[in-house]
């Protein structure tokens, strides 16, 4: 007796990537640049995102769509404390959002936007996956989780043109080197743009502003 084995995660991968494929082309002639935001639960990532927001919506229209298992906390957080759109995204349970999760979300919010940011589900490991059809990937790592997380989460690293390592205010209270994780980030990634940051004191967060500013103008998000 014959068995045929059918390899359902390629099949899955290889559908979800043509649909990511289709809706950056979308997003690009719309002239929407759409950024993935990963980090682990914790990282920082609606903090970092509200500094970056109101410091970029004086030159760009702004949106968030924010993913979670459950609740709407982030979505009006956000909202709150920088006047955006927001869209809540519920994953039922899934550890991530692929293409289609993603349209729908876009869908809500409208194409009205310069810049929207996709706050993925935290985790390091299923959004890394899934490509969600973004313009760019971004991830937060934050200090707390120590210099060593690109060596034991390689493909997050090597997806993303931005890291940010957030948190650096609390550096005197934690054993992290910097430099020692900005060597293991370019091992994986050596294109990388990696800019330690303090979301919460805004320490660097010009610098990232400006990555932003001059990745948007040089992309046509100024229309």
């Amino acid at each position: 007796m014959q068995v045929k084995t059918i390899l359902l995660k390629k099949s899955v991968f290889e559908n979800n990537d043509r649909q990511a494929d289709l809706l950056r082309e979308k997003l690009k002639q719309k002239g929407v640049f759409l950024v993935n935001v990963m980090s682990s639960p914790g990282a920082g990532k609606t903090t970092t995102l509200i500094n970056l927001i109101n410091r970029l919506s004086p030159f760009f229209k702004i949106g968030v769509m924010e993913a979670d298992i459950d609740s709407d906390v982030d979505a009006i957080k956000v909202a709150e404390k920088t006047g955006c759109k927001s869209v809540q995204l519920h994953t039922d349970g899934m550890c991530h959002l692929d293409a289609g999760m993603t349209e729908q979300g876009l869908n809500e919010i409208g194409d009205d936007l310069d810049l929207i940011f996709l706050e993925n589900v935290g985790n390091l490991v299923c959004p890394a996956e899934y490509d969600t059809g973004a313009t760019m990937d971004m991830m937060i790592l934050s200090v707390p989780e120590g210099d060593d997380k690109p060596l034991k989460y390689p493909l997050i690293f090597q997806k993303c043109n931005l890291t940010l390592i957030n948190k650096i205010d609390a550096l005197p209270y934690f054993n992290f080197d910097v430099e020692k994780c900005k060597e293991r980030i370019k091992f994986r990634n050596p294109n990388a743009t990696i800019i330690p940051i303090s979301a919460k004191t805004g320490e660097n967060m010009d610098e990232a502003v400006e990555y932003f500013k001059q990745r948007l103008f040089n992309y046509g998000g100024e229309n």
